[in-house]
Formats: structure tokens, C-alpha cells, sequence
């Protein structure tokens, strides 16, 4: 998979009260991700753009689009992969 099909698997970073909570408690965040994209394809390019471990992802429809959940292994902080995503 080439660099820019990775940037288009993930679209931005989708912010709410409730993810923001995640992403202190629980090392989570959420990013709006293309309808047609795969668990494991996403989880491939979040790894891929953000130099990162993922644990687990869990995927949403919302009316916005396909919202991915990401949960990060303990050695990769979320608040410093969601500033390098543009939620700060």
C-alpha cells in the first residue's frame, strides 16, 4: 500500500467530549475513516502515518461516516499521537 492510499484510509480525526475522555482514560482515539476501508487496513495505516502500536480497533457507522476507535499499546501515548493528528 502506498503512502497516500494510507492518508486516504484515514480521513481526520473525529473529536468529541466523549473521546477526548477516552483519550485520557483509557489511551483511545477516534478518526473518520473511508466506508470501505478494513479493521486491519486501518490499523496498518495508523501504525504506517503515526510510527505507532495499535492494540485494538472497533468500527462505527455514524451518519458522518465510518468512525474507527483506536486503541494504543501502553509504550505509545494517545494525547501525543492525537497532537500530532491536529485534535489540539
Amino acid at each position: 500500500m502506498t503512502e497516500s492510499l494510507r492518508h486516504r484510509i484515514i480521513l481526520h480525526a473525529y473529536v468529541t467530549e466523549k473521546s477526548m475522555d477516552e483519550m485520557e482514560r483509557q489511551n483511545k482515539l477516534e478518526f473518520v475513516v473511508d466506508k470501505r476501508a478494513s479493521r486491519a487496513e486501518i490499523k496498518r495505516a495508523i501504525e504506517d502515518v503515526y510510527q505507532c502500536k495499535v492494540l485494538k480497533i472497533t468500527t462505527k457507522i455514524v451518519r458522518l461516516g465510518k468512525v474507527a476507535t483506536v486503541r494504543f499499546t501502553k509504550d505509545f501515548s494517545a494525547e501525543d499521537i492525537g497532537s500530532r493528528a491536529g485534535v489540539f
